[in-house]
């Protein structure tokens, strides 16, 4: 039994503030694509984790989808199972696919043995895996504040559009994204911004975490500006980076962005 885990971009990013624990306020908005990982579940006499395709650092079993696994076999009788995670989106791109995995390993598991967890439920188990991960349970736009776990409705549709994502040959940890910005409050809250028309996006839709990260990567910066150059109505760098979208009205092939990057042409 399969399911396809597909990840998210960040329209927009603030941080807003610092925390007294050290972790940071920030607001955003999770919208899913259709950019895939493949997780599968099988008998076996041993639960284990077996990755493919996109190399990741580290073995199975430091994966967090044997960690959901284990979650979900502590609290009820679940039988060993072979994990086979096929990995496509990229990791150190800002692109939430390793918190995709886990969430919709724990829907995958609750499918297949009829567990009957709801989906609420769910989302608590999700959030001990990672403040992003509850979002894949519904797996809907939302706007996110609080350290990114605390969700609520937004209007927003993408449907109409291509999307282009680019993930350069750079790794960005989150640690050293949040230790290079600076936190402040926005004028408007992004929550109000994102009803504009998309064409009206750029210059007002931001990510605080582009002005230091395009610092020290400025190979980065210019992948935005090329997307632009090539006819994009929005492009932004998700999350913490390292990947950039582009949002197009039509859709394109970047072949002098396909050189040197990872690139995936998709919907959302």
């Amino acid at each position: 039994m399969l399911a396809f885990a597909n990840c998210k971009i960040n329209l927009g990013l603030n941080i807003t503030a610092r925390r007294a624990d050290g972790y940071h306020e920030l607001e955003t908005i999770f919208y899913p694509v259709k950019l895939y990982d493949v997780v599968e579940l099988n008998a076996a006499e041993n639960t284990s984790c077996q990755i493919r395709g996109l190399d990741i650092p580290g073995s199975g079993e430091d994966n967090l989808c044997l960690k959901a696994f284990r979650l979900l076999q502590k609290e009820f009788d679940l039988p060993e199972q072979q994990i086979t995670l096929l990995k496509n989106i990229p990791i150190g791109a800002g692109l939430g696919g390793g918190s995709a995995d886990a969430a919709f390993l724990l829907k995958l598991i609750n499918s297949k043995f009829s567990l009957g967890i709801t989906e609420t439920e769910l989302e608590r188990y999700a959030g001990t895996l990672g403040a992003d991960c509850p979002f894949f349970i519904q797996n809907k736009a939302v706007y996110a504040a609080g350290i990114g776990d605390e969700f609520s409705a937004v209007n927003v549709d993408l449907s109409g559009y291509h999307i282009t994502i680019v993930k350069p040959p750079v790794h960005i940890s989150t640690a050293e994204a949040y230790g290079a910005v600076r936190p402040a409050a926005p004028p408007i809250s992004l929550k109000d911004v994102i009803n504009l028309p998309v064409s009206e996006w750029k210059g007002k839709v931001k990510n605080d975490f582009e002005s230091p990260v395009f610092q020290k990567y400025p190979e980065i910066a210019q992948i935005k500006q090329m997307l632009y150059d090539s006819g994009a109505t929005f492009a932004l760098m998700s999350g913490s980076g390292s990947s950039v979208f582009g949002i197009f009205e039509n859709n394109v092939k970047l072949p002098e962005l396909e050189q040197n990057n990872l690139i995936f042409y998709t919907r959302p």
